[in-house]
């Protein structure tokens, strides 16, 4: 668990290394969805019968079909008690133990004979519960088994809290904290893997960069709370706009800087999104609309060989937009390819830092 990258992996190692400590031929793994009243499988493993797949899309139970989850969470351990594991057979309920004839009868109809079933708590509640059967014919879980399960359901709590803990630090870790967009690390690291697509399979590479007009007025005049509105406003429509394109990453690169990448869209389709995003951008109350420059690998600027150069491009074809007042993009290569004002401002060396106001970004 501890080496899985995502939620869904890191349930899969559980459930496999939990299914081959008891001797299993098949564990589930599920999740309590409180709101919803229903237990919802995240993964099957082992010998799946019909029906099953590794990660089912829809396979959830209404909890109150299984009173004893209910009632043991709550009753059993509310006071401070630890939940225990328990065993069920395909019998006819004579054995020691909790007898729920749904559980008996999806035994028997998947040919199963018994199964174990374990809490899983984390951070003092309910989360779900670990689930590990046999196929008919194998020897019946024991209690010594069952009590083997709820440490195994305890290990895998442990790890299911590591990983919320990973995942929530790669969020924060590439996201934007005001306006929930990802951040300026999760595009270069999105762009570097695009391009190294466009370089092996000629896969179109675009790049819009925004820069919204008015953020300081409307900071000195009004108060910062309302420069963040705007920025908050305008960012749920660079996520609006983003969404018209499948697979468009939408993000601030910091200040008043926002940006579109894609993978795959046509130049043109960038270029009319683009056109889209200047006209919401200018609808807002507050502001002064945006300018906004693109970059395409799809239009005539020359080779790309790296995110710093379609960055440049962007950003030259934004400075220029920025500087004419334009409340449309402007499209790098647009205007005469790679002899293009546009893509020679880009290609210009940099002035030193010292002398000239920095135009683009490393």
């Amino acid at each position: 668990m501890a080496a899985a990258h995502t939620p869904r992996e890191s349930v899969r190692a559980a459930a496999e290394g939990v299914r081959a400590a008891l001797g299993g031929s098949f564990a589930a793994i599920s999740a309590w969805e409180r709101e919803l009243g229903q237990l919802k499988v995240l993964v099957n493993v082992g010998a799946l019968a019909e029906g099953e797949t590794e990660y089912p899309e829809r396979e959830s139970y209404p909890v109150h079909e299984f009173p004893e989850i209910v009632g043991f969470l709550h009753e059993q351990w509310a006071g401070g008690g630890q939940p225990n594991a328990w065993v069920e057979t395909a019998g006819d309920g004579t054995d020691d133990g909790p007898y729920n004839h749904q559980r008996v009868a999806a035994l028997r109809r998947r040919g199963r004979g018994c199964c174990v079933v374990a809490p899983i708590v984390l951070h003092g509640r309910a989360w779900g519960e670990l689930y590990v059967a046999r196929s008919a014919g194998e020897p019946v879980f024991t209690r010594a088994d069952a009590d083997f399960a709820t440490v195994l359901a305890a290990v895998t709590a442990a790890g299911i809290a590591q990983t919320e803990r990973l995942a929530e630090a790669r969020r924060l870790a590439f996201t934007d904290a005001l306006t929930g967009l990802a951040n300026r690390r999760a595009v270069d690291m999105r762009l570097d893997e695009a391009l190294e697509r466009h370089r092996r399979d000629g896969a179109v590479v675009s790049l819009v960069v925004c820069d919204l007009n008015g953020l300081k007025r409307v900071n000195d005049s009004r108060g910062h709370a309302v420069g963040d509105r705007l920025l908050e406003r305008f960012g749920s429509v660079l996520s609006l706009c983003g969404a018209i394109l499948p697979g468009t990453l939408a993000a601030r690169l910091g200040g008043d800087e926002f940006c579109l990448l894609t993978e795959g869209p046509s130049a043109d389709e960038v270029a009319k999104v683009a056109g889209e995003l200047c006209d919401r951008a200018a609808e807002l109350e507050l502001g002064e609309g945006v300018a906004v420059g693109v970059a395409s690998t799809g239009d005539p600027i020359g080779p790309v060989r790296s995110a710093r150069r379609l960055f440049r491009l962007a950003d030259a074809a934004q400075y220029r937009a920025k500087g004419a007042g334009s409340r449309a993009p402007v499209v790098a290569g647009r205007d005469g390819g790679t002899g293009d004002p546009v893509v020679r401002l880009a290609d210009a060396p940099e002035p030193a830092p010292s002398t000239e106001r920095r135009r683009f970004r490393r």
